[in-house]
This record gives structure tokens, C-alpha cells and sequence, in this order.
């Protein structure tokens, strides 16, 4: 989970071209309206809170309905995130000092402050956004922050933007949950998203990446154990963590041994690292070996 407020530069990964341009379209990091932080003061119509009318700042019903359900064990991430399609959230947003001028006095005051977005580093190194289902959520975590409204899909796009690879809705509350990489690009690209664990195209994908290596007799696509997330409460939940969140089970034949065994799972490594499906379907994975039924 993300623990702290502090940007990072994560491996460059090349974005698909949907999501490219996207970007492009939407502007980078920016608010429901399509205008960049950047060269932002905090002054005037710039400090307002949000830009969408009638917004009492609470959680929107259908993501709280739909984590509800993933707690008490009737709904799924996927389910989540379908939520999380129509939902606006607030990402928080801080004033950084762009310019200082000198008083008659000989002191130092604020001429400009910008504004720029907060991200966090996750435990594993990448770097993640943080968003908010509601205004008093984002408040109790960083009073200083500027609460602005925006749809969760357009937050996703400022995550890719930022070089975020996670997008981590209420960390610090009663239960965050962690959008991964692949979820977060479909919510960009406002696609429906199947997690990799069930995904058949991508299982099929990955049985034909195998054909290639005799000893592989089956593979069966689980959750990982990243997939469950702990709340504050100390209940385990089925959903919403970081990752890894695909165990990916080889079933292998008799008869090889550990430096075969290592060859042969390297050698498929390397075959699903070339498979664009692979690359945009799967965050994080790990591989279990299990003995082919006679």
C-alpha cells in the first residue's frame, strides 16, 4: 500500500496509443474541466473546490454499493471499477511556491503559488495517485490539500500523465482500495475491465505462449495473493489490493529438474514479456509449479 507523499520516476513504460492519445486530448493533469494545474494560482476562481454544480462533496452511492458488496462477499473488483466508470472522485491538490518577491523590509513573501498534484510511492518503488470518494475523506487525510472534482475516468488519465501506475482511492480511510495499472487504463480509456484472473482471451493467449515448451502439460490462471486487501478493522477483503494479483499455475511434467525447472520458467518469462496482451491485461503476477495429473 502507498506510504508516502512523495513523487517518484518509475521505469518508463511505453502507453498504448488509445491511451496516448487520450492524453493528448484531455491535457495531462488536469481538472473536470480540461484546464492544467500548471501556472494555477490559488487566488479567485481558481481556489474554487470543484466545478460541478450540486455536489454536497459525499461518496457516490454506486461505488459505496458496490464495495459493500465486494466486502461482505457478493460483488467483485470488477464491479468496483464499473463503478468507479460513473463516479466523480476528488483528487487532492497543493500550492507550491513559484515565484517569491522581496517586501520593502527585506522579507520574503509569496508572489505566485502554483498548484500541483499529490502522488505517493508505493511499497514495491512505483508511484501512485490518490483520489477520493468524498471531500471529508481527502480533508481527514491532508487538511492542506485542495479538494477538486473530477470523474474517476479522468483521474485515471492524470495517473498515466503523473507516470502513476496506481490509482489508490481513500488511502487512510476505513478501506482503500487499489485500482492496478490495467484497471486504471481502462477506466482512462473508459473500457469495461476484466481482471487478468478472469480473463479467458488471456488465458488462451498464455496457453498458446506455451505450446513452445514441451514440459508445460497446463497453465491455470488464479488471484494472486495481492488481490485481497486488509481494512482498518482488520477484516480481510476480497479485493483491492496491490498485487501481485495473478498466480499464474504451470502444470509441468515429471522429470525436470531445478535447473530445468528455472530454464523453462525464465524461457516463458521472456515469451509472455513480448505479448502486448500480456503487457496490458497483467500488473503483477506469480508463478506456482504444480505436477501434471496423470
Amino acid at each position: 500500500m502507498p506510504s508516502a507523499q512523495e513523487p517518484g520516476h518509475p521505469p518508463a513504460r511505453h502507453l498504448p496509443g488509445h491511451i496516448a492519445a487520450a492524453l493528448a486530448g484531455a491535457g495531462g493533469p488536469a481538472d473536470s474541466a480540461g484546464r492544467p494545474w500548471a501556472g494555477r494560482s490559488l487566488a479567485g476562481e481558481d481556489g474554487k473546490i470543484h466545478n460541478f454544480e450540486d455536489d454536497d462533496g459525499t461518496a457516490d452511492a454506486g461505488y459505496l454499493t458496490a464495495v459493500a458488496a465486494l466486502r461482505q462477499g457478493s460483488g467483485s473488483e470488477a464491479g468496483v471499477v464499473a463503478a468507479l466508470a460513473t463516479a466523480r472522485v476528488f483528487i487532492p491538490i497543493v500550492a507550491q511556491l513559484a515565484e517569491e518577491a522581496e517586501t520593502d523590509h527585506g522579507l520574503h513573501a509569496d508572489k505566485q503559488a502554483d498548484m500541483a498534484l499529490v502522488t505517493l510511492k508505493a511499497a514495491d518503488g512505483r508511484i501512485a495517485l490518490p483520489a477520493f470518494t468524498s471531500a471529508a475523506a481527502l480533508s481527514a487525510w491532508h487538511p492542506e490539500a485542495r479538494p477538486v472534482a473530477v470523474y474517476a475516468a479522468r483521474a485515471a488519465l492524470s495517473a498515466v500523465a503523473e507516470g502513476a501506475e496506481l490509482l489508490v482511492l481513500d488511502p487512510g480511510a476505513g478501506f482503500t482500495f487499489v485500482v492496478r495499472r490495467p484497471a486504471a487504463w481502462a477506466l482512462a480509456k473508459q473500457h469495461h475491465w476484466v481482471p487478468s484472473y478472469e480473463d479467458g482471451e488471456l488465458a488462451a493467449e498464455l496457453g498458446r505462449a506455451s505450446s513452445g515448451f514441451p514440459a508445460v502439460r497446463g497453465i491455470e490462471l488464479l488471484p494472486g495473493r495481492g488481490v485481497s486487501a486488509t481494512a482498518a478493522d482488520g477484516t480481510v477483503v476480497p479485493g483491492g489490493g496491490a498485487g501481485p494479483e495473478l498466480q499464474v499455475v504451470l502444470y509441468l511434467e515429471d522429470g525436470l529438474d531445478a535447473a530445468g525447472v528455472q530454464e523453462l520458467v525464465a524461457g516463458l518469462q521472456a515469451e509472455w514479456s513480448r505479448n502486448v496482451l500480456f503487457g496490458e491485461r497483467v500488473d503483477s503476477l506469480e508463478i506456482k509449479l504444480r505436477r501434471a495429473p496423470d
